[in-house]
């Protein structure tokens, strides 16, 4: 169980760096899409998006206290400064964010998080050009961020 948490996290890592290392032209592909189950209810939604904004806000602002406060106790020892930059790199701040799907994420194959897309508001493609997929606890805290977005 534990197990699968790091992996995903370790994946989510690996995204960040290998979409900042990328200079030719080969392009990453996930052999494994995220797969959303069954919607989440919209009190859910607002509770969750109040989070990820707090969570966005402590990331433009380099509150590094803020942030821990924000995030499962299950990741905060795999953070550091380096994912945080990383992170920053992949968010645009300028732009507003946008409910893309909800549901749940199977980590496990006995667990599973409650789950959100965003997408950016102005991104009218379909499906968006930009995703930012967030992996949240029951009690709101961010267990997993990766951004996915286009050069």
């Amino acid at each position: 169980m534990i197990y699968m948490k790091k992996i995903f996290l370790i994946c989510t890592i690996f995204a960040f760096y290998s979409a900042f290392s990328q200079q030719s032209k080969i392009k990453v592909i996930e052999s494994k899409k995220i797969e959303l189950t069954s919607e989440l209810s919209k009190d859910k939604i607002d509770l969750y998006h109040q989070f990820f904004l707090k969570f966005v806000d402590a990331l433009k602002a380099s509150d590094k206290e803020k942030l821990k406060m924000l995030i499962s106790d299950k990741i905060k020892y795999y953070v550091s400064d380096d994912i945080i930059r990383n992170l920053v790199g992949g968010i645009s701040f300028d732009r507003k964010f946008e409910v893309y799907k909800s549901g749940y994420q199977q980590l496990d194959k006995n667990e599973t998080y409650p789950a959100i897309q965003y997408k950016y508001a102005d991104d009218k493609q379909e499906p968006p050009r930009d995703i930012i997929t967030v992996i949240f606890e029951e009690d709101g805290k961010i267990l997993g961020v990766k951004p996915d977005y286009s050069k």
